[in-house]
């Protein structure tokens, strides 16, 4: 049992332990990133669920969804206090099963996820209040800075991966930024909290 899959609703619980599980077998068969699905952690799943329900961002933003297990979560979370979630994925497949997963959860009311490069949809969404960017890492700056343009002023942006990978150069962009406050936070694969400033 994953304790942090108690939060969810019994209908959104076995999508994310089956998504899990996936992950893990994954990753212990040793597949390459390319052909995993990659899936957040369930604590930084719990973590952005908690986030959501703090800020209540009435539209939020995430760029690289996979096959949903962390819209899932952000989903669960707009659900509650009626906001909603646009996802972005490249791949068609995925795309089509992160969106059974969430009709499989019940939250395809209230969250989506389209097919296409994350920093083009971006051109299209205004008003973001919360925008989770985990992505391939060299692209990080890119999706940003196509993004940001779109958050509104004291939005957060949360960035994946940071410990976990080499992403100094991301972070070095994100400190000589004078529209932004920055930290690191160090909990599970390292999560990046950036404000837009007022």
């Amino acid at each position: 049992m994953v304790l942090e899959h108690l939060l969810a609703d019994e209908r959104a619980r076995p999508v994310l332990d089956r998504l899990h599980a996936l992950d893990q077998a994954q990753r212990q068969a040793g597949l390459p990133p390319g052909q995993r699905i990659r899936s957040v952690t369930p604590s930084t799943g719990a973590f952005l669920y908690a986030t959501a329900l703090a800020l209540r961002p009435a539209r939020v933003f995430e760029m690289g969804s996979s096959v949903g297990y962390s819209t899932i979560w952000l989903a669960l979370a707009a659900r509650e206090y009626g906001g909603r979630v646009i996802g972005s994925e490249l791949r068609p497949e995925r795309v089509e099963e992160a969106n059974r997963h969430l009709r499989e959860a019940g939250l395809d009311a209230v969250a989506e996820i389209r097919e296409g490069d994350a920093a083009a949809i971006a051109q299209a969404l205004d008003g973001l209040g919360l925008v989770f960017i985990d992505a391939e890492k060299d692209d990080y700056t890119r999706l940003f800075q196509a993004v940001i343009d779109h958050v509104l002023p004291g939005g957060l942006l949360l960035t994946d991966n940071v410990v976990s990978h080499d992403c100094s150069d991301y972070l070095a962009f994100l400190r000589q930024r004078r529209d932004v406050t920055t930290v690191t936070l160090p909990f599970e694969r390292g999560i990046e909290w950036t404000v837009k400033r007022w």
